[in-house]
């Protein structure tokens, strides 16, 4: 097959390209240039030189193909400008799901030559198809599955799509980066936002929003603590970044309007946890609502599950009520659902 793959420097694109070359497949290597390069370079060393140095070393050692592409602009108009959008009016934006949905799978598809079969990146998780319907299949690593960040794929870029180490564990693929000799083989994996790299959320944030000094209050009693710089800064059940006394607190809540964060040293107590959760803005891998009504549910990315049972209101809103109380449900964010390790699809925290 003729395969895309999207490359990005780390320890898993690196295997899964190798692994491709190996089975014989007609492979070329992309790699995205973003825009923050340019925008807040001022803010750290680039770390996407180094990125594309690995990238360059491995193509150049498995002769493959190569080719970097300009998308600065689709990243400023589509994820950025999201977040951006999300963060003002007070939501909890999770910007590697438009990353993938958008972007990866998206514009950059659009980009490149359609004679292309497939689609290839190192993200751990599996395509599964039933009945000509694509779901997306966990991982075998539950802590490194990303089957949450792939939820808003559509049906035509499931059907595109493959995973070369989907079915691998982190530490297998760490034993094939060591067995390849890869350049790359100690490398530490990426956290945070996909386009942030090494540049802190905080100072995207104080670029684009700049400050806006507002009340810190503490939550049961409206006492002032402390002074903010923008609510915008804090997301629901944050604990880091809050410099007070007498620590740890949480954030709780946050007023948009009067630009308050109101915070509590009682984050884990009955009253700040809930069960019920309403829902819009669907994606069901399917092109429907699952005939079952308890699911497992992801509330954020990680290892951890509730059992939920859905309900449809309408057509575009419906409620969960889980199994066991969650703490930090932020508006923003996505519920993802899933039948035993298939996922079906996701819908947006309200």
């Amino acid at each position: 097959m003729k395969i895309a793959l999207l490359a990005s420097g780390g320890v898993d694109s690196s295997v899964a390209l190798r692994l491709l070359k190996e089975q014989g497949h007609d492979v070329t290597a992309f790699y995205l240039k973003i825009w923050l390069e340019d925008e807040l370079q001022h803010l750290s060393d680039c770390p996407w030189e180094e990125d594309l140095s690995y990238v360059r070393q491995i193509c150049d050692e498995l002769q493959i193909p190569l080719e970097v592409v300009p998308m600065q602009k689709e990243y400023f108009e589509t994820v950025v400008a999201y977040t951006i959008k999300e963060v003002k009016e007070g939501r909890t934006p999770n910007p590697d799901v438009m990353c993938n949905s958008h972007v990866k799978f998206g514009l950059f598809v659009d980009k490149i030559d359609s004679s292309f079969d497939k689609i290839a990146t190192g993200h751990y998780a599996q395509i599964h198809e039933e009945d000509g319907i694509y779901y997306l299949k966990q991982a075998p690593d539950p802590i490194k599955d990303q089957t949450y960040f792939l939820s808003r794929l559509s049906q035509s870029q499931l059907s595109r799509i493959i995973f070369p180490i989907g079915h691998l564990s982190k530490d297998e693929v760490r034993e094939l980066a060591e067995k390849y000799n890869l350049p790359n083989k100690n490398r530490k994996d990426s956290q945070g936002i996909c386009f942030l790299g090494k540049f802190k959320y905080s100072d995207f944030l104080s670029h684009y929003l700049g400050k806006m000094e507002g009340d810190m209050l503490e939550f049961e009693t409206g006492k002032k603590l402390a002074t903010h710089d923008g609510f915008y800064y804090y997301t629901i059940g944050q604990r880091k970044g809050i410099h007070l006394p007498d620590g740890p607190w949480f954030v709780v809540k946050k007023d948009t309007k009067q630009n308050i964060v109101y915070v509590s040293k009682s984050y884990h107590d009955e009253d700040k946890k809930r069960d019920t959760v309403n829902l819009t803005d669907f994606n069901w891998f399917s092109g429907h609502p699952p005939q079952e009504k308890t699911l497992k549910v992801k509330l954020r990315h990680g290892e951890n599950f509730h059992n939920a049972t859905f309900t449809e209101l309408t057509k575009d809103r419906a409620t969960i009520v889980l199994d066991t109380d969650d703490q930090g449900i932020a508006p923003g964010q996505f519920a993802v659902f899933y039948n035993q390790d298939i996922c079906l699809g996701s819908a947006m925290i309200i």
